[in-house]
Protein backbone atom coordinates (compact mmCIF):
# COMPACT_ATOMS: atom_id res chain seq x y z
CA UNK A 1 0.00 0.00 0.00
CA UNK A 2 1.35 3.76 -1.06
CA UNK A 3 2.25 5.81 1.46
CA UNK A 4 -0.38 8.57 0.03
CA UNK A 5 -2.63 5.44 -0.02
CA UNK A 6 -2.36 5.06 3.26
CA UNK A 7 -3.03 8.61 4.58
CA UNK A 8 -6.38 8.41 3.04
CA UNK A 9 -7.30 5.77 4.89
CA UNK A 10 -6.09 7.41 8.03
CA UNK A 11 -8.09 10.65 6.89
CA UNK A 12 -11.39 9.01 6.32
CA UNK A 13 -11.41 6.90 9.43
CA UNK A 14 -10.26 10.05 11.89
CA UNK A 15 -13.55 12.07 10.03
CA UNK A 16 -15.75 9.27 10.52
CA UNK A 17 -14.93 8.73 14.42
CA UNK A 18 -14.86 12.87 14.68
CA UNK A 19 -18.28 12.91 13.05
CA UNK A 20 -19.85 9.75 14.72
CA UNK A 21 -18.21 12.22 18.41
CA UNK A 22 -20.05 15.59 17.33
CA UNK A 23 -23.29 13.71 16.58
CA UNK A 24 -23.90 11.62 19.47
CA UNK A 25 -23.29 14.98 21.52
CA UNK A 26 -25.92 16.61 19.41
CA UNK A 27 -27.90 13.85 20.13
CA UNK A 28 -27.85 14.52 23.50
CA UNK A 29 -25.35 11.60 23.95
CA UNK A 30 -23.64 11.49 27.29
CA UNK A 31 -25.77 14.86 28.74
CA UNK A 32 -27.58 13.99 32.02
CA UNK A 33 -31.21 14.00 32.69
CA UNK A 34 -32.74 17.05 34.13
CA UNK A 35 -34.89 17.12 37.00
CA UNK A 36 -37.54 19.72 38.43
CA UNK A 37 -36.24 21.64 40.79
CA UNK A 38 -39.84 22.25 42.59
CA UNK A 39 -40.98 22.25 46.36
CA UNK A 40 -44.21 21.14 46.85
CA UNK A 41 -47.23 22.96 49.28
CA UNK A 42 -50.17 22.41 50.03
CA UNK A 43 -53.06 21.11 47.79
CA UNK A 44 -55.51 24.50 47.99
CA UNK A 45 -58.00 23.82 50.18
CA UNK A 46 -61.22 22.05 48.34
CA UNK A 47 -59.44 21.04 45.21
CA UNK A 48 -58.22 17.46 43.71
CA UNK A 49 -56.40 16.59 41.27
CA UNK A 50 -59.22 14.15 39.43
CA UNK A 51 -60.64 16.63 36.58
CA UNK A 52 -60.21 17.65 33.33
CA UNK A 53 -57.51 20.19 32.29
CA UNK A 54 -57.57 21.70 28.93
CA UNK A 55 -54.39 22.75 27.01
CA UNK A 56 -55.13 24.55 23.36
CA UNK A 57 -52.13 21.73 21.47
CA UNK A 58 -52.58 19.17 23.87
CA UNK A 59 -56.34 18.85 23.99
CA UNK A 60 -58.65 17.78 27.33
CA UNK A 61 -56.32 15.97 29.70
CA UNK A 62 -58.25 13.37 32.04
CA UNK A 63 -56.74 12.64 35.20
CA UNK A 64 -57.89 10.28 37.71
CA UNK A 65 -56.19 10.24 41.48
CA UNK A 66 -56.27 7.34 43.96
CA UNK A 67 -54.56 8.06 47.11
CA UNK A 68 -51.06 9.49 46.30
CA UNK A 69 -51.29 8.35 43.35
CA UNK A 70 -52.71 9.91 39.49
CA UNK A 71 -52.94 8.59 36.20
CA UNK A 72 -54.41 10.66 32.90
CA UNK A 73 -55.03 10.45 29.07
CA UNK A 74 -54.65 13.21 26.96
CA UNK A 75 -55.76 13.31 23.17
CA UNK A 76 -54.18 16.54 20.81
CA UNK A 77 -56.17 18.89 19.77
CA UNK A 78 -55.12 18.05 16.47
CA UNK A 79 -56.58 14.35 16.76
CA UNK A 80 -52.74 12.99 15.90
CA UNK A 81 -51.77 12.19 18.78
CA UNK A 82 -52.72 10.08 22.43
CA UNK A 83 -51.18 9.94 25.40
CA UNK A 84 -50.97 8.47 28.92
CA UNK A 85 -49.07 9.33 32.07
CA UNK A 86 -49.11 7.90 35.64
CA UNK A 87 -47.08 9.17 38.78
CA UNK A 88 -47.24 10.53 42.51
CA UNK A 89 -48.27 13.24 44.26
CA UNK A 90 -47.23 15.42 47.41
CA UNK A 91 -49.19 18.09 48.35
CA UNK A 92 -49.62 20.10 45.19
CA UNK A 93 -46.77 18.68 43.12
CA UNK A 94 -47.36 15.83 40.70
CA UNK A 95 -44.22 14.19 38.96
CA UNK A 96 -45.30 11.74 36.26
CA UNK A 97 -43.93 9.40 33.26
CA UNK A 98 -45.64 9.69 29.93
CA UNK A 99 -45.64 8.20 26.83
CA UNK A 100 -47.58 9.56 23.70
CA UNK A 101 -48.66 7.38 20.99
CA UNK A 102 -48.86 8.48 17.16
CA UNK A 103 -52.15 7.68 15.47
CA UNK A 104 -52.02 5.79 12.71
CA UNK A 105 -48.39 4.35 13.23
CA UNK A 106 -46.68 1.37 14.09
CA UNK A 107 -43.41 0.47 15.27
CA UNK A 108 -40.60 2.02 17.67
CA UNK A 109 -40.79 5.92 16.40
CA UNK A 110 -44.81 5.82 17.30
CA UNK A 111 -44.42 6.27 21.01
CA UNK A 112 -42.82 8.81 22.46
CA UNK A 113 -41.71 8.73 25.89
CA UNK A 114 -40.55 10.61 29.21
CA UNK A 115 -40.86 12.52 32.24
CA UNK A 116 -42.42 16.03 33.87
CA UNK A 117 -44.24 17.32 36.80
CA UNK A 118 -47.32 19.59 37.39
CA UNK A 119 -48.19 21.99 40.50
CA UNK A 120 -51.10 22.38 40.81
CA UNK A 121 -52.72 25.95 41.73
CA UNK A 122 -55.99 28.00 41.77
CA UNK A 123 -55.72 30.98 39.05
CA UNK A 124 -57.25 34.75 39.46
CA UNK A 125 -60.72 33.00 39.05
CA UNK A 126 -59.98 30.76 41.24
CA UNK A 127 -59.94 27.25 39.21
CA UNK A 128 -57.63 24.87 38.75
CA UNK A 129 -54.74 24.78 37.14
CA UNK A 130 -51.81 22.64 36.23
CA UNK A 131 -48.17 24.07 35.81
CA UNK A 132 -45.34 22.51 34.64
CA UNK A 133 -43.17 20.87 32.21
CA UNK A 134 -42.35 17.76 30.71
CA UNK A 135 -39.28 16.19 28.92
CA UNK A 136 -37.92 13.49 26.78
CA UNK A 137 -36.60 10.03 28.23
CA UNK A 138 -35.32 10.92 31.45
CA UNK A 139 -35.26 14.38 31.77
CA UNK A 140 -38.74 15.78 33.52
CA UNK A 141 -38.13 19.32 32.17
CA UNK A 142 -37.75 21.11 28.48
CA UNK A 143 -41.20 22.01 27.43
CA UNK A 144 -43.96 24.02 29.29
CA UNK A 145 -47.27 22.45 29.39
CA UNK A 146 -49.99 24.41 31.44
CA UNK A 147 -53.64 23.75 31.68
CA UNK A 148 -56.79 24.69 33.35
CA UNK A 149 -59.42 22.76 34.49
CA UNK A 150 -62.57 22.42 33.03
CA UNK A 151 -65.22 22.54 35.60
CA UNK A 152 -68.11 21.38 33.92
CA UNK A 153 -66.30 17.81 32.29
CA UNK A 154 -66.14 14.23 33.76
CA UNK A 155 -63.50 12.35 33.70
CA UNK A 156 -63.50 9.08 31.19
CA UNK A 157 -60.03 8.11 30.81
CA UNK A 158 -61.67 5.09 28.57
CA UNK A 159 -62.93 7.64 26.01
CA UNK A 160 -58.87 8.08 25.13
CA UNK A 161 -56.65 5.67 23.89
CA UNK A 162 -55.66 3.43 20.82
CA UNK A 163 -54.07 -0.28 19.87
CA UNK A 164 -51.48 0.35 22.72
CA UNK A 165 -52.70 -0.89 25.71
CA UNK A 166 -51.99 1.75 28.72
CA UNK A 167 -52.02 2.40 32.36
CA UNK A 168 -55.89 2.16 33.83
CA UNK A 169 -57.04 3.61 37.33
CA UNK A 170 -57.54 -0.17 39.18
CA UNK A 171 -54.18 -1.10 38.03
CA UNK A 172 -52.94 1.38 40.97
CA UNK A 173 -54.54 -0.45 43.40
CA UNK A 174 -53.38 -3.52 42.59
Amino acid sequence: MSLVHSLRHVALATAVTTFAAISAVACGGGEEPKTAKVASGPMPEGETWTGVYYHPVYGYLHLQEEGSNVVGRWKRADQSHWGELSGTVSGNVLHYTWKEHKIGMVGASATTKGKGYFVYKLNEENFGELDGEFGLNDSEVGSNWKNKKQPRMEVDLKSIGGDSEGVTPGQLSE
